[in-house]
């Protein structure tokens, strides 16, 4: 057996999608299921869809081109603003598209035309998160000059908050999103979708304050992990254990908890800070900052805590821990959302689905 590993638990993620689908449905809200921290693992697509999703949402083609060549037929959406070089790709592969650029609107519609078809778009709307998107003072002549290219498809309007500049998502500024799609449909412009809801956005269905317009949502993290990073959160009806880190025990010994010697810069360039609680049992794994964010390593057992990590070992307090240790042990993690990024784009770590 090789370690690292990423260990899935499909009972888990099952019953994350089950719920916010059901929640989403309930609503009215049309679900695209995000894959992108999974790199579009088609297990997972397939997953979601076979629960209820009604889209699957990726940031890169290669994912979706991935998903597709192992028979997932979607639908599919891009999530990341498309680069001009990858157009005619994404033509071909993609369903929906986000776009914020008129000229990029324009390639995309002269594509299309030559696949004789209407490529679908979600016109990206900047509420204030500083990501992509149209300012939101400037969005109706914007996405009415884009509703214009020919084609094009105007599928709807879309806002990403909370993963840029952490702009949390409330009545206020979906409000303003809702009021914006009014405001178009009154210059006869049509749509499908208002999509204004990812994970940090969950909590306004389940507290009844989603502006009515507002019939979509974007949600990864919630269902493949059950919390909300930008809140600060977990959901108390989703689980948490759906991926599980194994890592190898590499040395075990009783060492002091602070450094001898002057302190600088460690090797990723960070300046240390050490608690001085005398000398403490220790444990290195074999895994680092190559591989894993290690501040969202979360010890599934009590009484072990993550200290630091280099680019290759992440050193742990054991010294609480109640259980036996040794060399070659086995030390689990459930993790965050970046540290699950990371460890699922590690070629070194194995993935066990």
């Amino acid at each position: 057996m090789t370690y690292p590993r990423l260990v899935f638990n499909r009972e888990a993620v099952s019953h994350n999608v089950k719920k916010i689908s059901q929640t989403c449905k309930n609503a009215g809200v049309e679900l695209v299921s995000v894959v992108k921290v999974a790199r579009g693992e088609p297990e997972l697509a397939k997953l979601y869809l076979e629960n209820g999703v009604d889209m699957i949402g990726d940031s890169r083609i290669s994912n979706i081109k991935r998903m597709k060549n192992h028979g997932i037929k979607g639908p599919f959406m891009l999530l990341r603003i498309p680069m001009l070089s990858e157009i005619e790709e994404v033509v071909k592969d993609v369903d929906v598209v986000l776009a914020s650029e008129i000229d990029t609107l324009k390639h995309i519609g002269n594509c299309a035309k030559e696949r004789e078809k209407r490529q679908k778009i979600l016109y990206m709307v900047d509420l204030g998160d500083l990501r992509e998107g149209v300012w939101y003072e400037k969005a109706v002549d914007e996405i009415i000059e884009a509703s214009k290219v020919e084609g094009i498809e105007l599928y709807g309007i879309g806002t990403n908050l909370g993963c840029y500049g952490g702009v949390l998502p409330d009545p206020e500024n979906m409000g303003l999103l809702a009021e914006i799609a009014k405001e178009l449909r009154k210059k006869g412009v049509n749509f499908k979708i208002v999509s204004g809801g990812n994970t940090a956005a969950l909590h306004m269905i389940e507290e009844g304050t989603l502006p009515p317009e507002i019939n979509g949502y974007r949600i990864g993290e919630a269902i493949i992990l059950g919390t909300d990073t930008t809140n600060n959160s977990s959901f108390s009806y989703l689980r948490q254990d759906t991926f599980i880190l194994e890592t190898e025990i590499v040395e075990l010994k009783v060492k002091p908890s602070v450094p001898h010697g002057k302190i600088g810069r460690d090797a990723m360039g960070r300046i240390p800070v050490f608690e001085d609680l005398g000398n403490r049992l220790k444990a290195i794994v074999a895994i680092g900052e190559q591989d894993v964010q290690a501040d969202g390593m979360i010890p599934v057992d009590p009484g072990i805590k993550v200290l630091h990590a280099s680019s290759d070992h992440t050193v742990l307090d054991v010294n609480d821990f109640n259980g036996q240790l040794r060399i070659g042990g086995i030390i689990r993690f459930r993790l965050g959302y970046g540290a699950l990024l990371r460890a699922m784009t590690s070629e070194y770590v194995e993935k066990v689905w």
